[in-house]
């Protein structure tokens, strides 16, 4: 037995197995009771990946900026991209980091799965290698692959894969940002619909039992997405309570875009709209004043030479 079957596929396995002793004899219950349970081991991790993917989304459109204004300078454009993700607080390897830390947990609850719903003598058999010498998981044997009237160790269940498809749909709308520059649109909705096609397909080729994972997998993941970074994509107008999310990257975020902000904030509080033409021309005068009360005006000699009329100013001749 190889370290990977030692240390990660064994101890899934049995306790796969045992949990199923403990939940009526399901091993469907015992798959969901697995997933959640790894949820909760990995959620730290998973936590992360998606505050830091939410992040980086927040920071799309100052990228943009930055590839418009150092396009033809690759180095520039790498350091000012490091720079602003230092001064957001943000990693670029926090979204890849957790996924490929949990990655062996998935593969290793996908094998553990393909093992325990072994009907042939040969599968039972490799099966027995892999058991530790409990009563309660020696007592499983042979599992019992019906859950709600669904046999765990078929394929080709319809409805179940396309419930597994729906879903991974909706997770991967949440996750994806909308594209900022319009030629992107169309790999977006490709990333959209990739996914949740590919695991329809292999949800039909696969065990029952494989493509109820990957539904309660995925329904988990919906649930800590919304709580964490909420609806994203999928309801754009629907952000309640995300205030109180990601407190740490999002002020983070607006101290690196403060400055823009600001800036703007004061031109447009000097910009004064008349609502007429006329009324425009009799404001135009006092302008000056209301800025000089608010000391941000002309001083008292320029002040006075704007409210002279036109009438008493000096007119000089025309040259001939």
């Amino acid at each position: 037995m190889n370290p990977w079957e030692l240390i990660i596929l064994q101890p899934v396995l049995n306790i796969l197995i045992w949990l199923s002793y403990y939940l009526f004899n399901s091993f469907g219950a015992s798959i969901i009771a697995l997933t959640i349970l790894m949820r909760l081991i990995t959620y730290p991790l998973t936590a992360r990946q998606l505050r830091s993917t939410k992040a980086m989304q927040s920071l799309q459109p100052k990228i943009a900026e930055l590839q418009k204004k150092y396009a033809k300078d690759r180095n520039a454009l790498a350091q000012e991209q490091m720079k602003l993700y230092k001064e957001a607080g943000i990693s670029p390897a926090g979204c890849l980091v957790p996924m490929l830390v949990q990655m062996p947990i998935w593969i290793a609850v996908y094998q553990s799965i393909m093992l325990a719903l072994a009907i042939a003598p040969e599968g039972l058999l490799n099966l027995s290698r892999y058991l530790y010498p409990w009563p309660a998981v020696y007592s499983m044997m042979p599992l019992n692959s019906n859950f709600l009237g669904l046999d765990l160790a078929a394929t080709g269940n319809f409805i179940l894969a396309l419930l597994v498809g729906a879903s991974m749909w909706v997770q991967q709308k949440m996750t994806t940002p909308p594209a900022v520059d319009p030629r992107q649109q169309q790999t977006t909705q490709m990333m959209v619909w990739m996914m949740p096609m590919m695991f329809f397909f292999f949800s039909l080729w696969f065990y029952n039992g494989l493509a109820l994972y990957w539904l309660a997998s995925t329904v988990i993941g919906i649930a800590m997405q919304y709580f964490i970074t909420g609806w994203g994509s999928l309801l754009p107008g629907r952000e309640a309570g995300q205030a109180t999310r990601d407190k740490k990257y999002r002020s983070r975020i607006a101290r690196v875009e403060q400055a823009p902000v600001a800036e703007t904030e004061a031109i447009e509080a000097d910009i004064v709209e008349p609502s007429t033409a006329q009324e425009g021309g009799k404001e135009s005068a006092g302008a000056g004043d209301k800025r000089q009360d608010r000391g941000a005006g002309y001083p008292k000699s320029i002040r006075q030479i704007r409210r002279q009329p036109r009438s008493s100013r000096r007119r000089y001749p025309k040259r001939r």
